[in-house]
């Protein structure tokens, strides 16, 4: 058992209480054989959170693979669902067979309006019904049916429809669960921007708290998608609105955000501000990551940075968000000491700088000079005393003054393409209305 791991865990601690209970069953899967916490306990979560589901099925397998009976009445709630099953079922049918007859041409589409003239009952009670069916399917697991449906439901139910909010919540749910990360994208892009447009006539705390929930859910998809890394770094840590959630109600992002940072090698200039979030939010939380973060570029403890980034790697691999990319933060880590500790030393023996980066003598020789001959770097190897000989590197003011004008260009673009959605994003018509996920 991992006591670094385990005294680190924000995942079964932390992070679940801000997802829907369903999201935190890939939670426990993931930590099923790394050995953290017993395999009986973490049976017994994952039945504790299914009886809490309509996923009775599921529960019943639990029961039967550690030979136990479940239950009597798990039986009466089964009937239960299936009777309220049948009834939406058959409620369903005949919407999607009037659906169905509408003929959409190039004049018509399918909205409220086209619906209602191929039903003798009230549109609207159609459209929650089609919510309410597919909010079922999600409940009992199926969610590539409850996708169907719940897109259907966005198609014709207007914008101030008190269900609007909850079924974008649902889809997201649903995507994430399927794992069809493109389409999440999107409807983590939507959800930023009924968020962000109602939040002037939202409750302010109601606001925060629907941020805090998006934050949560985003790393889901931002750790499983092409160039997510930038996405997070640009949503987090650029937008004032979410940096202030981060700060506010859940700190424990950071470490994240750190990884995010640290493993994007085209967002160097990040770092800077990075450090200066972390050392401010010290006092509300602090792991590994963050040590690291703070050994290294306020302590410039680097004895220090090595024992971190030893716990790093322990934290990393056993983190459900981060476990793909330990291999690619060790690399970066390693060359962010090493380029830190170059800029103080001229002089820099192999073998202490193979200690620093946690490495053997030989092994960190050949890693410096592909490092020296990647990067083009000013520096030599003295093989015979076993010395790296660096160059004097004198930055000019020039440049000085070019690298802090790329930084203002950047935030200046971020600060344009948060103006240019909230400018599109009040364009359209999101409704104050909708119901909260927890009502879903």
């Amino acid at each position: 058992m991992s006591s670094v791991a385990l005294n680190h865990d924000i995942i079964t601690n932390v992070i679940s209480g801000f997802v829907d209970k369903q999201l935190v069953i890939p939670f426990l899967e993931f930590l099923s054989g790394k050995g953290i916490y017993k395999e009986e306990h973490l049976q017994k979560a994952k039945l504790e959170l299914l009886m809490r589901t309509k996923m009775v099925d599921a529960v019943v397998e639990i029961y039967e693979s550690s030979g136990e009976t479940p239950p009597p009445d798990l039986s009466v709630k089964k009937d239960k669902i299936l009777q309220e099953y049948q009834e939406r079922d058959g409620a369903i049918q005949k919407i999607v067979k009037a659906i169905s007859g509408i003929q959409v041409t190039e004049g018509t589409t399918l909205d409220l309006e086209t619906l209602q003239a191929s039903l003798d009952g009230d549109a609207i009670d159609a459209v929650h019904e089609l919510y309410h069916y597919g909010k079922l399917q999600y409940d009992i697991g199926n969610y590539s049916l409850a996708i169907e449906f719940l897109n259907l439901y966005g198609a014709l139910a207007p914008s101030s429809d008190r269900y609007s909010m909850s079924v974008v919540w649902g889809t997201l749910a649903c995507q994430i669960l399927e794992q069809n990360w493109e389409p999440a994208l999107e409807d983590l892009k939507r959800l930023r921007t009924i968020i962000d447009t109602n939040a002037a006539t939202t409750n302010p705390l109601q606001s925060l708290q629907q941020r805090t929930w998006l934050i949560h859910w985003g790393l889901f998809v931002y750790f499983n998608i092409k160039k997510g890394c930038d996405l997070l770094i640009d949503h987090y840590l650029y937008s004032d609105q979410y940096l202030n959630a981060i700060q506010t109600q859940c700190p424990h992002i950071l470490r994240y955000v750190a990884v995010a940072v640290i493993t994007n090698k085209r967002r160097r200039q990040v770092m800077k501000d990075l450090v200066k979030i972390i050392e401010q939010e010290s006092y509300a939380y602090k792991d590994p990551i963050t040590e690291f973060v703070s050994c290294l570029y306020v302590d410039y403890d680097f004895d220090g940075a090595q024992k971190k980034l030893k716990e790093c790697e322990d934290v990393i691999e056993n983190d459900f968000f981060l476990t793909s990319c330990t291999t690619d933060f060790i690399d970066n880590a390693r060359l962010f000491i090493f380029e830190i500790f170059c800029r103080i030393h001229q002089v820099i023996s192999i073998e202490m700088l193979a200690d620093k980066l946690g490495m053997g003598p030989e092994q960190a020789e050949k890693w410096i000079v592909n490092l020296i001959r990647d990067a083009r770097m000013d520096a030599k190897i003295d093989s015979q005393k076993g010395h790296v000989l660096m160059g004097s590197v004198q930055i000019s003011s020039y440049q000085q003054v070019l690298d802090k004008i790329r930084g203002l260009l950047f935030r200046s673009q971020v600060l344009c393409n948060n103006l240019e959605k909230l400018a599109e994003s009040k364009s359209d018509t999101f409704g104050t209305t909708a119901v909260s996920w927890n009502d879903f």
